[in-house]
């Protein structure tokens, strides 16, 4: 029997043998997981189907949840689940074990989080996820863009307030 092993599944194919391995599904990312992680992988893509329309799917070792792009992903290893969230500003909390800028037009910043039980999925990661699914959102850049005008009347109004009270300070 002719034949091959793949390179990236290490499955044997036989000769003619249509293969596709890169194609995979959410289940079959999930099939070997223990109790404990299919209840953490259950909850979070409850959690995120509660936020609204979007679009789940499996790509090669992940489970992507994406609106028009990609807003986190999970990424389920033997011992733990790897959730990657993508916002709009760098996150520094004690669940993170790592995170990164991505290389964008749009300010986009990963983190990445390891979940092994139900019950880490809830806040601050439930939130955490909520805002990247806001962020992932079209029309986000222009809520972005007041923000940052926001901000900068409010340094402005202060640096005015500061010269009103220097000038009352040298009258005095």
């Amino acid at each position: 029997m002719a034949g091959r092993e793949c390179y990236h599944c290490k499955q044997w194919v036989e000769e003619g043998e249509a293969h596709d391995c890169w194609t995979t599904t959410e289940s079959a990312l999930t099939r070997e997981l223990s109790d404990d992680l299919q209840d953490a992988y259950d909850r979070l893509r409850e959690s995120a189907v509660e936020l609204g329309e979007q679009r789940i799917y499996a790509s090669h070792h992940s489970i992507m949840f994406s609106r028009k792009v990609c807003y986190f992903f999970v990424r389920p290893k033997r011992s733990y689940l790897e959730v990657v969230v993508m916002l709009g500003r760098p996150l520094k909390a004690a669940q993170v074990k790592s995170g990164g800028q991505s290389a964008t037009k749009r300010p986009k910043y990963w983190a990445s989080i390891r979940v092994t039980h139900r019950d880490q999925v809830e806040a601050p990661l439930t939130d955490w996820i909520r805002e990247a699914y806001e962020y992932a959102d079209p029309a986000a850049p222009k809520q972005q863009k007041r923000a940052v005008k926001t901000r900068t009347v409010k340094k402005a109004v202060k640096k005015t307030v500061k010269k009103q009270v220097k000038k009352k300070v040298k009258k005095t």
